[in-house]
């Protein structure tokens, strides 16, 4: 497996290495941990854009020590390019599998950067991306990870949780798979329907939610993790049910499923991944591709 590592020098850059660290991950795997600087602004401080640099690389360095110990192949670099454009790039051309950023936190400020790099990053990448924020398991007996995948049946939601089935966890993780109905979508500006044809319309959504469900089950299961599922309370949108169960479980990680990035796909993304990357008080793994046949 390869990782595309993103660092910047924040507390956030601090909790990706201690994750990383502290992951279990296929042998074999390799991990470039690359650090972006944009020179836009260094225009005018040629020189404090070497000594930028320098310390980047020393901090670099020192990160990898805690990475090379977990048994990651390891290798770093700093490029001078503006992070949005240079990690989905970095990671195209390193074939990586998934790349790990930090968050800058959930404030309006913090979202606000973040939301300038992590959500180009999530956009633009060819690869899976996890955002990555401070694990709660350490306060838990055990030090096993909460995993929460979202599945909506879809074959990107599959892809997602196959991804969860084919990656080594640590011991005494947990897996919860859900699933949200959604709420019959009404066109016109006072529409009238029949009770009975509402009462249908939301079973007809239910029943594909607890199918979801039960497929992903079937998939996760030879994780030999201990394993969960619920089907939520219908919504308008599955963002909010799925933040809600993050936070009442208290989930380390989400998975979820992208359905792509050009076009009307690029907004379905926006609407459920994105939302759930960007306004999660924990980690989120964001998968792309469709689920082998």
């Amino acid at each position: 497996m390869k990782l595309l590592i993103a660092l910047d020098g924040s507390t956030g850059s601090d909790a990706v290495v201690r994750e990383v660290a502290s992951r279990p991950w296929p042998r074999g795997s390799e991990a470039s941990v690359l650090s972006a600087i944009d020179p836009f602004f260094f225009t005018k401080a040629p020189l404090l854009l070497a000594e930028a640099k320098k310390d980047a690389q020393a901090a670099l360095d020192e990160s990898v020590e805690s990475l090379k110990k977990s048994g990651l192949a390891v290798r770093t670099e700093v490029v001078m390019e503006n992070p949005r454009h240079e990690i989905p790039k970095a990671a195209s051309a390193f074939k990586a599998d998934l790349i790990l950023m930090g968050s800058h936190g959930r404030g309006a400020f913090g979202r606000l950067l973040m939301g300038s790099t992590a959500q180009a990053v999530l956009r633009h990448a060819t690869c899976a991306v996890e955002i990555v924020r401070g694990p709660l398991r350490a306060a838990r007996e055990g030090g096993g990870m909460r995993v929460l995948a979202a599945t909506d049946g879809s074959e990107y939601a599959e892809a997602a949780l196959r991804t969860v089935a084919g990656q080594p966890w640590p011991e005494g993780t947990e897996i919860r798979v859900i699933s949200t109905p959604e709420l019959p979508l009404i066109a016109g500006a006072y529409p009238y329907y029949p009770p009975e044809v509402m009462t249908e319309a939301t079973e007809v959504n239910a029943n594909h939610a607890r199918e979801a469900v039960q497929k992903g089950v079937e998939i996760v299961k030879k994780t030999g993790m201990r394993i969960s599922c619920e089907v939520t309370e219908p919504q308008e949108s599955p963002v909010r049910a799925i933040l809600g169960m993050a936070d009442l479980w208290g989930a380390d990680l989400i998975v979820v499923g992208s359905h792509g990035r050009r076009g009307f796909d690029r907004y379905m993304m926006g609407s459920v991944s994105e939302a759930v990357a960007l306004h999660a008080h924990c980690s989120v793994e964001v998968v792309r591709g469709v689920a082998e046949k």
